[in-house]
């Protein structure tokens, strides 16, 4: 009877120290479903395109609505976990993102499939940054955290290497595309039962205030912002829906930033982005996941629709690049916890750089060791990203704060996404003569460039950062509070 009331007591809960693993592996779930959704999605956009015919554009809101909405509400999550519970938040968000997977399985039209995607984002933003958060407080060590952030970080590898493959089986049995997105419904609701089992219940002890000015003007940036980028090549830089929404993206910019610095405790800390290391991290998961999304975007319409690949042997093909993903995650946990975040970084830009330049001879009956050596580069960089740039992310706030500076890295990593696609759709959009078999060769040339660029960029902002992990604390005023 004792043992049962200790159970029924949150107070009484054993030590989550004593089983810090066992939670980051529930945690990994959450990243797991998202990317699954990620990549097999990307398999089945030649099929859903068949199907629904939405064009170029509708293709882009179909994976741009969902990255959107999930940007656009992360922080707002982060900082609801601190407040209501990150266990309670973590689970709510599980369950929203099964129910919105089910519903997009059930849709006929491209409006009902992008609206269900709306759901499963909402969903969504109550995963990774919370998952992150609990994370943060598990791991109190940086040397520790930091291989943990490996680990997560490979969770996703393998999510993108599962995705297409299972996608590719979906797709090749001739079931369609509906059933893809109902493999995420068993995986969450295991999720949910494990989580309630075995993940530890944590929260602020002292809750920031909710911040609604500054949750509606991030909304306004990122949704402007990305739908003007989407729709320029069907309208022009001039149109009045285009240049409008470009206007109220700077607008709502600059109050965010004139709002959030004069709140005491701001939904988004603008001191924080005075610590040099935390706004290249950030700046540079931007780049890496525009790259990646972009890539992933435009590769799986090449593979199918340019070389005539079935389903199942695109996601193969791309099994190389979600492997080296999941395999120098984990190196680059232990290089960051070993020598700070600079060498992961550097290596991580030197292989997109290389990849990229690879990609810009690609051709219809370009050679396959060709085409997936530049895959398995392009993956071994990405891989190595995750665990220098999410340990900054984590080390910049303090613990009491856990829930906002996971959601800060989720957050980043999801604009990084969304403009991914929205800039190399636009790209295709405008470059495309003809059908996308006959024309996206040509069209897709300026794309790799664009990522040969990032990995530049990376190099450079690797070099500008700081080598080291910043101390948590050192670097934020005005935030206070202990977990």
């Amino acid at each position: 009877m004792t043992r049962m009331n200790a159970a029924r007591d949150p107070r009484k809960r054993p030590d989550p120290a004593r089983r810090p693993w066992l939670s980051l592996m529930i945690c990994c779930m959450s990243l797991f479903i998202v990317g699954i959704d990620v990549t097999i999605i990307n398999v089945a956009l030649p099929t859903i395109n068949d199907d629904l015919h939405p064009g170029v554009s509708g293709l882009q809101w179909v994976i741009d609505a969902y990255m959107l909405v999930l940007a656009s509400f992360m922080l707002l999550s982060g900082s609801t976990a601190d407040r209501i519970g990150r266990r309670r938040t973590f689970q709510i968000g599980l369950l929203v993102f099964v129910v919105g997977s089910a519903a997009c399985g059930l849709s006929t039209t491209i409006g009902e499939l992008i609206a269900c995607r709306v759901l499963q984002a909402i969903g969504g933003s109550m995963l990774n940054p919370v998952a992150l958060s609990i994370i943060r407080n598990i791991f109190t060590d940086s040397a520790q955290r930091a291989r943990a952030l490996g680990i997560w970080s490979a969770a996703f590898g393998l999510a993108m290497g599962v995705g297409p493959l299972i996608g590719g089986v979906i797709l090749g049995l001739g079931w369609g595309w509906r059933p893809i997105f109902w493999v995420n419904v068993p995986i969450g609701l295991a999720a949910i039962v494990l989580t309630q089992l075995f993940v530890p219940e944590s929260r602020a002890r002292i809750p920031r205030r909710f911040d609604m000015a500054g949750q509606l003007l991030s909304i306004a940036f990122l949704a402007t912002l990305i739908y003007a980028i989407i729709e320029v090549p069907h309208r022009g830089w001039l149109s009045a829906p285009v240049a409008s929404s470009f206007c109220i993206s700077l607008v709502s910019l600059a109050a965010l930033i004139v709002v959030e610095v004069h709140r005491c405790e701001p939904l988004v800390s603008v001191r924080l982005f005075a610590n040099r290391a935390f706004s290249v991290a950030c700046l540079i998961t931007v780049l890496t996941f525009a790259s990646f999304s972009g890539l992933l975007w435009i590769n799986t319409l090449y593979l199918q629709d340019v070389r005539g690949e079935t389903a199942f042997v695109a996601g193969l093909l791309m099994t190389p690049m979600s492997a080296m993903a999941l395999l120098s995650s984990p190196i680059a946990g232990a290089l960051t916890a070993r020598h700070g975040n600079r060498p992961p970084l550097m290596a991580s830009g030197i292989m997109l750089l290389a990849s990229g330049l690879m990609m810009t001879v690609l051709q219809p009956d370009t050679r396959l060791w060709w085409l997936l050596g530049a895959y398995v580069i392009f993956g071994a960089g990405f891989g190595l990203i995750g665990p220098p740039v999410n340990a900054t992310a984590l080390e910049g706030l303090p613990a009491a704060q856990a829930g906002v500076a996971g959601a800060l890295a989720a957050t980043f990593r999801q604009i990084g996404q969304a403009l991914g696609v929205a800039i190399v759709g636009s790209i295709v959009a405008a470059g495309l003569h003809g059908s996308l078999r006959t024309g996206l060769i040509g069209a897709s040339h300026p794309v790799w460039w664009i990522i040969a660029a990032c990995g530049i960029l990376v190099i450079i902002l690797s070099l500008a950062g700081d080598r080291r992990i910043p101390a948590a604390r050192s670097h934020v005023t005005g935030i206070q509070g202990n977990a």
